[in-house]
């Protein structure tokens, strides 16, 4: 059941929206000194955040019709801020990346878009700041709740988050490690027979309460994992492991709404800190992190997963 909305504050929120807009420069045909409209910047900005965007993630992420998504990745394949490639897992679709001249774009996008905000919070106290991050957080993520629902799409909500094993869980950690990781940095099977015998002995700990395991269900499906391991590192540490979607819900949310459930439980057990281990180059990955207050800490080249690669270790310190 809906909750009574007040109609004061509806036409506030109206009003404060036109005047960020405004403030911003949206309402200029290009955006700072980037000679590009406002659709064509939000555009480098999710393909330089996201691990193999396509141009129909784009246009979900974008709210745009697919034919604009199309005229403006031509515009900027023709202008050197992008590339696309062959999709490995679908030939009907291309991967995007940024060329030089795109994250030499996309760096200039970024100063700009910091130094507004640098600005701005100049004028506020440290507790209007945090008002202000987790208010237009809340409020971007119902609107596009909203959207979705009205075009009879998947949201975020539609998932379901239970906690504990649930049965096939192993099985589907490693499937979804497997089929994710193999086309940026070509882990085979000896990957993922390490992921499935590394949550198989994790899941004979779950009687523990300091272990604990979150799935994401959709339509009785599992599409996606996270797990805190309070054993692992030692004493006072946790050790956040298994966190991997399905191509299919990326973007919706479901892995942020999976974190929170992580991170409540870490600090609830009172760590001192909590650790966890990724690969360099997923950028969209580590900007989650980021939000939920984790840091680099550590960064070094091993072979532990049959390859070659650059491990990174992210620590949050307990707030």
């Amino acid at each position: 059941m809906d909750r009574p909305k007040d109609p004061s504050q509806i036409e506030k929120v109206r009003d404060s929206s036109r005047r960020i807009v405004r403030e911003l420069g949206f309402m200029k045909p290009t955006v700072g000194a980037t000679g590009l409209p406002i659709s064509a910047v939000h555009a480098l900005i999710e393909i330089g955040g996201r691990e193999r965007p396509t141009a129909a993630a784009l246009g979900d992420i974008l709210n745009l019709e697919k034919s604009s998504v199309s005229r403006m990745l031509r515009k900027l394949v023709d202008t050197g801020e992008i590339e696309e490639r062959e999709n490995p897992e679908d030939a009907r679709s291309k991967i995007l990346s940024l060329t030089e001249h795109g994250r030499n774009m996309l760096e200039r996008i970024d100063r700009f878009g910091q130094s507004q905000v640098d600005g701005a919070f100049g004028h506020l106290s440290h507790d209007q700041r945090r008002v202000v991050v987790a208010g237009l957080d809340a409020y971007a993520d119902a609107l596009a709740t909203a959207r979705r629902r009205e075009d009879g799409r998947a949201t975020a909500a539609d998932a379901e988050i239970v906690t504990g094993y649930v049965p096939g869980v192993i099985g589907r950690v490693a499937e979804m490690h497997g089929r994710y990781y193999v086309e940026p940095y070509g882990f085979g099977r000896f990957f993922e027979a390490k992921v499935a015998s590394g949550i198989a002995e994790f899941s004979q700990r779950l009687d523990r309460p300091i272990n604990g395991l979150w799935v994401a269900l959709r339509g009785g499906e599992i599409v996606g994992t996270v797990a805190v391991d309070g054993e692992d590192f030692g004493p006072g540490i946790g050790h956040l492991r298994w966190f991997i979607m399905d191509d299919a819900v990326r973007g919706l949310g479901i892995g942020r709404r999976l974190l929170s459930e992580a991170i409540g439980f870490c600090d609830r057990q009172g760590f001192r800190h909590v650790d966890l281990w990724t690969l360099r180059g997923l950028d969209a990955a580590r900007k989650l992190y980021e939000d939920f207050g984790f840091t680099l800490a550590e960064e070094l080249v091993g072979d532990q997963w049959g390859t070659k690669v650059t491990e990174q270790r992210f620590r949050r310190v307990a707030q």
